[in-house]
């Protein structure tokens, strides 16, 4: 089973598409070790993780149903 990552902004550039499959992690912190594994520029870059359109402060766990996407730092205006 794998899980689909959107990606979003200059976080492509280190992935080379806006869209991924790693393997089936338990909770983002398995996922984030999976993703720094396969791409090793995202262990210096920026970003933020939403689970099911919410961005997430600390590990949280997944399942085979939830949304997930990395997103560069942004600003409001």
């Amino acid at each position: 089973m794998e899980i689909q990552i959107t990606i979003f902004g200059q976080l492509t550039d280190i992935t080379g598409s806006s869209l991924v499959r790693v393997p089936a992690a338990r909770d983002t912190e398995e996922l984030l070790t999976i993703l720094k594994q396969q791409y090793p520029a995202l262990g210096t870059a920026k970003f933020v993780v939403a689970v099911d359109k919410k961005i997430i402060q600390g590990n949280t766990a997944l399942t085979a149903n939830s949304s997930i996407a990395l997103l560069p730092p942004f600003s409001g205006g």
